[in-house]
């Protein structure tokens, strides 16, 4: 019993000695294999990793950082790829040569202020800085927009929020159904209630979180809304709606920085509506309509609350009857600095055309 015992433990050791002479051969195998795979990858391109894009938020009352867009764009500020070369990564913000193009969103009234809707690309002229650009694109379909709805949720705002919400729910409701908006309600801080979707039940939730408290820091809140929207490379039309019933008193940003940032390269149009008190009511129509007016959007005043749903739906047409007029500026990209833009209309059987659209842009710079 014990011999027994004794051969068998022999013959376990035997193939114990055996398996680990074979472990170490496969072991030096593999040390030549990875040391040939290291010597090819020193010697070979590499091709990044892409990393997913983030938004600023989530859905369930998150607030909504004020980060620098040198930070949220990572590679904004590299010098563009020759134009048949796309980058390697297509995760960071880059210059490819399709947005090598100013795009431009325009609108067109007539002498008597209609919307002029049935022009071709040979009736616009496009000016930077005094010089006639050519232009490289054109076209005047209703294209989803990615839209930020930005409402003042402060304590004077209380008695106002439900017809300003419902005026908001019909303008989604007259939109295109393929719009990805996002909802972000702003005091002394900003919350995004609700990312980007189109479905309008999530819209509608968002719209009713409501505290009605605090100061009001407007500029925070377009600059953050601003980045957010840019971060969204699905959709090439940028809108804001804003909202709001007073002047900015919370802000870390000026209203010339947040003027600045909307106007980078291929911003968003902004569209503000006022619901001001007399006592607020010149210095805050002059901080809207500036940053209405130098976005190509327009600022509405109106006397009570009741008059914004039908604010709201003019905006919705508006959006709708936009041109997009794309260019490549003849002064270099890289040169930098701001540059200033006109676009002039003429057609038969119009006396005047009048286009807004924005009034120029900070070119190659990422600005806070």
């Amino acid at each position: 019993m014990s011999l027994k015992a004794n051969v068998s433990r022999n013959q376990i050791l035997a193939a114990i000695q055996q398996w680990h002479r074979s472990v170490a051969v496969v072991a030096i195998c593999f040390s030549l294999a990875l040391v040939a795979a290291t010597v090819q990858a020193q010697t070979s391109p590499s091709i990044p990793a892409p990393t997913g894009a983030t938004g600023v938020g989530h859905p369930d009352s998150v607030p909504v950082p004020n980060t620098s867009p040198a930070a949220q764009s990572g590679s904004a500020t590299t010098a563009p790829p020759p134009d048949d070369q796309a980058p390697a990564n297509d995760s960071v913000f880059v210059f490819k040569k399709e947005v090598q193009e100013v795009m431009l969103h325009a609108t067109v009234v007539d002498e008597q202020r209609r919307l002029v809707t049935n022009l071709d690309k040979s009736a616009f002229t496009v000016f930077e800085d005094g010089v006639a650009q050519k232009t490289t694109s054109f076209h005047r379909d209703d294209v989803p927009v990615a839209m930020g709805i930005v409402i003042d949720n402060s304590g004077s705002m209380r008695e106002k929020r439900d017809k300003v919400n419902q005026a908001v729910l019909n303008l989604i409701r007259a939109s295109n159904s393929n719009d990805e908006i996002f909802v972000v309600n702003f005091s002394q801080d900003s919350y995004l209630d609700q990312d980007f979707t189109s479905d309008i039940n999530l819209l509608q939730q968002a719209l009713h979180k409501v505290s009605a408290q605090g100061r009001t820091a407007l500029y925070d809140a377009i600059v953050a809304s601003a980045v957010h929207l840019k971060n969204n490379t699905r959709v090439d039309r940028k809108v804001l709606l804003v909202v709001t019933d007073g002047r900015d008193n919370a802000s870390q940003e000026t209203l010339q920085q947040a003027a600045r940032r909307l106007q980078q390269e291929n911003g968003p149009t902004l569209y503000a509506i006022g619901l001001l008190s007399d006592e607020l009511q010149q210095s805050g129509i002059d901080a809207l309509q500036s940053l209405a007016d130098s976005t190509g959007g327009v600022a509405f005043f109106p006397k009570s609350p009741d008059e914004v749903d039908d604010i709201t739906r003019t905006v919705a047409r508006d959006i709708r009857s936009q041109y997009t007029i794309g260019y490549k500026p003849t002064r270099p990209r890289e040169s930098g600095g701001y540059r200033a833009i006109e676009v002039r209309a003429q057609a038969p059987g119009y006396r005047k055309l009048t286009v807004r659209t924005r009034s120029g842009y900070y070119s190659g710079e990422t600005v806070r």
